[in-house]
């Protein structure tokens, strides 16, 4: 993973790529935190951190649509955590728990591309791409250098 994506917000309220040089929307920042990309976004004329702002926001658009991850329930008990002495422990804990989803995920990644590995899936797969391989081969020859389609020399 490559360095953070510095990202301004301007007093218009719009978000501004400086990487790319280019205006970008709240939905852009999604999709490069779904790519793996670190991301710092500053006050363009104060250069305060508001990227937990911005982050913030993301999930609030992601939860109005489809199936939402927060419920209304956890929703209330987080708010509840807020300023209570458990804040910090609740916090660290949600920490963790994705830490070990995420984990898991990639094991139960790894494991199931093994097993299509050692399956006949595999083995088809292979066979199927060398006899495309083979059937490109037959049907366009390679040229040498320095001849033209007549295989004179050029």
């Amino acid at each position: 993973m490559s360095q953070e994506r510095l990202i301004k917000k301007y007093a218009n309220r719009r978000l501004y790529d400086a990487s790319q040089s280019r205006h970008i929307t709240l939905d852009d920042i999604r999709n490069l935190i779904v790519k793996g990309e670190k991301i710092k976004v500053v006050e363009d004329k104060t250069g305060h951190d508001i990227t937990r702002h911005i982050l913030l926001q993301v999930i609030a658009e992601q939860e109005q649509f489809g199936r939402p991850i927060l419920s209304t329930k956890v929703l209330e008990a987080i708010i509840r955590f807020y300023g209570n002495s458990m804040q910090g422990f609740l916090a660290s804990f949600l920490e963790r728990s994705i830490e070990t989803f995420l984990s898991q995920q990639e094991m139960l990644q790894a494991q199931f591309s093994k097993i299509v590995a050692n399956t006949p899936f595999a083995t088809v797969a292979e066979v199927t791409e060398r006899m495309r391989e083979s059937m490109l081969n037959a049907l366009m020859p390679k040229r040498d250098k320095g001849h033209d389609e007549d295989g004179k020399n050029s």
